[in-house]
C-alpha cells in the first residue's frame, strides 16, 4: 500500500512510518518541523529514517531516504492548499495516517491560533484531499483529552464528549465531527485514534516522563501538579503503533455509519502519577526533589481507556510501566550522553 504519514518527524509518526516501512509499504512522510519543541530531536528522528537534515530543512522538496527505498519525505504545512493537493495527485496515495497536529494542552492556553491553523484548517485540507483523491482509509490522531473531566471510571468511545476543557481537546473533538461529516457525505472511511498518554524512547520533551527524567538528570526539582493526586493510562509507544496498524487494516462496519469509527488506544491499566515518578527514579538511580503544586488549567484528574473493541481485533498492551520507563531512560541517557 502507498501510505501518507503526516507528522513523520514527530514521536508517533516516526515510529509508525518505521513500522510500515518494515512491513513493506510505500510511505510518504510529511512534517512542517515547527519549533514547538527542540527541532534537533525532530531532525534526529528523520535521520533514523534515512533523511538528512540538509534535505529535510528545504520546504516543498521531496527527498528520498538513504535507508529505506520505499520512503520519501517532504517538508510542508497541512494548511498549504496548493502543495498538499499536488502531493496527493502526484503520489497516488491510497491510505492517509494524519498524525500531524499542534500538540500540548498547556501550550494552547498561550498560543491558540496555532491550534486552529494546524488542527482545524490543516485537517480540513486533509479531508478535502482525501475526498478528491479516492483515499481508501483516513486514520487521524484524536486524543483522550476529548473526555474532559468525565466522572466515569473508564472512558468509552460511546461516552458523550461535549465538554472539552482545553482548546487542544476542542480541536480534537472538532476533528472527529469533521471526519464524521465527510464520512457521511462522501463515503470516506475514517478512523479516529484517541491516544492515551503515549511515552517511550524518542518521546516529546514537553511530556511528563521527559520533563521528570531531564530534571532528575540535572539535579533540578520536578513539578508535581495537584500534589500528585492524579492518574494516567500511560501507554508505551510500541503498543500505540500496534493499535494503529490493527486499525489500518480494519474493514468498515456494516451498521450505523459504516465508514466512521472511533477507537481508544491505551494500556487499560491506569497508574498513579507518583508510581510513574517512582519508576523513573528507580531507573535513574536517583530520588527527585519534588515541588508540589496545584492543578494546572486544562489538566484532568485521571484517564482510563476502555480498549475492549480494539481487543476484539487482536490488540493487547504488553508493556509494563517499569519496562517502558526503563526503555525511555536508557534512550535518554544515550541520546543526551548522560
Amino acid at each position: 500500500m502507498k501510505i501518507l504519514v503526516t507528522g513523520t518527524a514527530g514521536f508517533i509518526g516516526f515510529f509508525l512510518a518505521k513500522k510500515l516501512l518494515e512491513e513493506g509499504h510505500i510511505v510518504i512522510g510529511l512534517d512542517n518541523i515547527n519549533d514547538y519543541y527542540d527541532t534537533n530531536l525532530k531532525y534526529a528522528r528523520l535521520n533514523q529514517l534515512g533523511v538528512s537534515r540538509e534535505h529535510a530543512e528545504q520546504w516543498n522538496f521531496r527527498c528520498e531516504s538513504s535507508k529505506f527505498e520505499n520512503f520519501s519525505f517532504i517538508r510542508m504545512n497541512l494548511e498549504d492548499r496548493v502543495g498538499l493537493p499536488e502531493l496527493f495527485q502526484s503520489k497516488k496515495i491510497e491510505i492517509v495516517c494524519n498524525l500531524a497536529a499542534q500538540a500540548g494542552v498547556r501550550y494552547s492556553l498561550e498560543n491558540p491560533e496555532s491550534y486552529i491553523d494546524s488542527n482545524v484548517v490543516g485537517f480540513l485540507n486533509i479531508l478535502e484531499c482525501c475526498r478528491h483523491n479516492n483515499i481508501k482509509h483516513l486514520l487521524y490522531a484524536s486524543s483522550s483529552s476529548v473526555y474532559g473531566e468525565s466522572e466515569k471510571e473508564i472512558f468509552s468511545v460511546s461516552d458523550r464528549v461535549d465538554h472539552p476543557i482545553s482548546l487542544y481537546a476542542a480541536t480534537k473533538k472538532s476533528n472527529e465531527l469533521m471526519a464524521f461529516t465527510y464520512s457521511h457525505l462522501y463515503g470516506l472511511q475514517a478512523t479516529g485514534l484517541r491516544f492515551f498518554t503515549v511515552y517511550g524512547p524518542w518521546g516529546r520533551p514537553d511530556m511528563a516522563i521527559f520533563l521528570f527524567t531531564d530534571a532528575i538528570a540535572k539535579d533540578r526539582p520536578i513539578k508535581i501538579f495537584n500534589n500528585g493526586d492524579m492518574s494516567r493510562d500511560f501507554t508505551y509507544i510500541d503498543d500505540i503503533i500496534t493499535g494503529i496498524t490493527i486499525l489500518l487494516k480494519k474493514e468498515p462496519a456494516k451498521k450505523n455509519n459504516p465508514k466512521f469509527f472511533l477507537s481508544n488506544i491505551g494500556n487499560g491499566n491506569p497508574q498513579p502519577l507518583m508510581s510513574f515518578v517512582n519508576a523513573i527514579e528507580y531507573s535513574m538511580g536517583k530520588v527527585a526533589e519534588k515541588h508540589y503544586l496545584p492543578m494546572q488549567p486544562g489538566d484532568v484528574l485521571r484517564t482510563s481507556a476502555d480498549t475492549s473493541e480494539l481487543t476484539k481485533l487482536g490488540y493487547k498492551s504488553n508493556t509494563s510501566i517499569n519496562e517502558g520507563v526503563e526503555s525511555f531512560v536508557n534512550w535518554y541517557k544515550e541520546f543526551y550522553s548522560v
